[in-house]
């Protein structure tokens, strides 16, 4: 077997892989033999068919097989061993005619990454701590949101929602039947309903109202037939609603509003984290210039449309055109193909790191808590399928490798006004 090697760029290489039908025979002749000891033909005994009888029905199969596995056996030995491929290995061409093979195979190899002095790389992070203002709109919220809406004999307010028939009008001011919606919900609370509520506040069951609606220089005339005003009923702030909402964690008012700052806390906190998370590593990225195989950066893309099949019940959409979506992913399979590689000059570099056990409870604690799970389930989970235990160490070990970032780059302290700010700033620089 020759095994020759061409460059097309620093991190994609292209391998050939040559061999000949003397250099291949043994390998044949081993096969054939194995194959007169499985094969049962009429009019033969088990085992005894003779060999150019098998070589005539089958040969051509049984070649084949056994360069794929020649191939696979020299690509893992020389090809592997030698340059420690990532990504998946693309076969450019394969030919076996007049008793010579030539395979040729595309690569990626692990890029040279030297990483930039962390010191001068600045990220934005956002901290809050969680006011008695923001708890009071929860609660309130919560109310809400278990509320019931009852139908009402009495003019709507700004806080009600009305049921209405709504029917377009012509210019002489005559409906349109074509353009009857019945039993609209038109919610008067909502920014979007600032029209209606200025029209309909004060109206009641049975008012007939015409109004008109401009937008974006257009203007609608119709009209609005209120058939229910309806007012939100909320229910008691009690022992028995506070622990139903709680899981028993609370039974007063006051236990209830700490519950509650907690829960709200956690979520910022966690929000803070993921961003910092996404700050550095866009930061890290665009820090430092080396190329990515493309081999790797088509398994990301991959990857992604596999996703895409999970969320649809495991088959993608019709008409779903998955080489035009991978294209469109280019850029951001490039961006997650560097970080990769990043991450991993990283926790070489931070060769102190070490996941215990505890790491392991903790990490699992906190994603049970994110998908509504317990610990115990998901330890099951991890228990039935090691791989994802191997893609679990991988993630705390990033983990540990943010936590040491936090020492090492600069970080901008913004409150969660001031960088909401700064995103919608950088989203409309983006656009």
């Amino acid at each position: 077997m020759n095994i020759s090697v061409k460059e097309i760029t620093s991190v994609d290489k292209e391998v050939t892989l040559k061999a000949n039908r003397e250099e291949l025979q043994p390998k044949f002749d081993k096969a054939l033999k194995k194959y007169q000891g499985q094969i049962n033909l009429p009019g033969f005994r088990p085992g005894k068919v003779p060999l150019g009888i098998i070589r005539k029905r089958f040969g051509s199969e049984i070649e084949i097989e056994e360069i794929n596995k020649y191939i696979q056996e020299v690509f893992e030995k020389d090809v592997v061993e030698e340059h420690n491929p990532v990504g998946e290995t693309e076969m450019l061409d394969f030919q076996w005619e007049n008793d010579e093979l030539e395979a040729v195979f595309k690569i990626g190899v692990k890029p040279e990454v030297e990483l930039v002095d962390l010191s001068k790389i600045e990220v934005k992070s956002m901290v809050h701590d969680v006011t008695d203002e923001e708890v009071a709109e929860e609660v309130e919220r919560t109310l809400e949101r278990e509320g019931n809406w009852e139908e009402v004999d009495e003019a709507a307010t700004e806080d009600s929602k009305i049921i209405a028939d709504v029917v377009s009008l012509d210019d002489e001011g005559k409906p349109i039947e074509a353009e009857l919606d019945t039993d609209q919900t038109i919610d008067l609370r909502e920014e979007s309903a600032a029209d209606f509520k200025k029209a309909l506040t004060g109206k009641k069951a049975g008012d007939v109202v015409e109004m008109n609606l401009e937008e974006d220089g257009d203007k609608d005339h119709f009209q609005v037939t209120i058939k229910k005003v309806q007012k939100l009923h909320k229910p008691e702030l009690n022992e028995e609603f506070i622990k139903k909402q709680t899981n028993q964690e609370a039974a007063t008012e006051d236990e209830f509003k700490s519950y509650i700052k907690s829960r709200m806390q956690q979520y910022y906190d966690q929000s803070a984290d993921d961003l910092f998370k996404n700050e550095v590593v866009q930061a890290l990225v665009e820090a430092h210039e080396f190329d990515v195989p493309s081999t790797f950066t088509e398994q990301i893309k991959n990857s992604y449309v596999e996703q895409l099949k999970q969320q649809y019940g495991n088959t993608l959409p019709e008409n779903f055109d998955a080489e035009s979506y991978k294209n469109e992913m280019t850029d951001q399979a490039k961006r997650e193909a560097k970080w990769y590689f990043i991450s991993q000059k990283l926790q070489e570099s931070y060769d102190d790191i070490e996941i215990t056990p505890e790491d392991i409870d903790d990490f699992i604690g906190v994603e049970a808590a994110r998908y509504g799970a317990t610990a115990d389930q998901l330890k099951g989970y991890y228990a039935q399928n090691p791989g994802m235990l191997e893609q679990l160490r991988s993630s705390i070990r990033e983990n540990k490798v943010f936590d040491k970032l936090q020492d090492e780059v600069k970080i901008d302290e913004l409150s969660k006004d001031a960088y909401r700010e700064y995103q919608e700033k950088k989203q409309e620089e983006n656009n």
